[in-house]
């Protein structure tokens, strides 16, 4: 049976694999300072999916504040199971934990962005399948450092 738990520093290893799986290849000292970074902010949380004393799913989450709405937004971050355990409902558990940390969090909206690439189609039919709806498009800049 799968468990939603808090991400542990015990959990890196775990945790490179699924960014391999993600499509995100690192290493376990760049996750490591990454997750550092991530867990010294009130605003972020990350829970992980655990079976059998492995760790098969991740999902990061961001409390976020716009100028638009009184209540704050989740935005789902990162979402990711292993390649060998999707299908199984995993990620409809992380899901439901986010859904159940915005709501404790007075949050009104949930939303999440995803590339359009052939390779992220089975995970936008997920999404979808989730009550997400597709309402517009990301820009993004890359910025020049001085």
């Amino acid at each position: 049976m799968v468990q939603i738990r808090e991400f542990k520093m015990s959990d890196l290893k775990d945790v490179v694999g699924l960014m391999e799986d993600l499509g995100y290849p690192t290493n376990l000292q760049e996750m490591q300072c990454r997750m550092e970074n991530i867990l010294a902010l009130s605003m972020y949380s990350t829970f992980v999916a655990e079976e059998n004393d492995k760790v098969v799913g991740m999902i990061g989450l961001r409390e976020l504040y716009i100028y638009e709405e009184s209540k704050p937004f989740v935005q789902i971050s990162l979402l990711v199971t292993s390649k060998e355990e999707r299908g199984k409902g995993i990620g409809k558990s992380l899901i439901n934990k986010a859904e159940e940390w915005g709501v404790n969090r007075g949050a009104s909206t949930m939303f999440l962005t995803s590339g359009i690439k052939p390779e992220r189609e089975a995970a936008h039919s997920f999404y979808k399948s989730q009550g997400f709806e597709i309402n517009g498009y990301r820009f993004t800049k890359q910025l020049k450092e001085d």
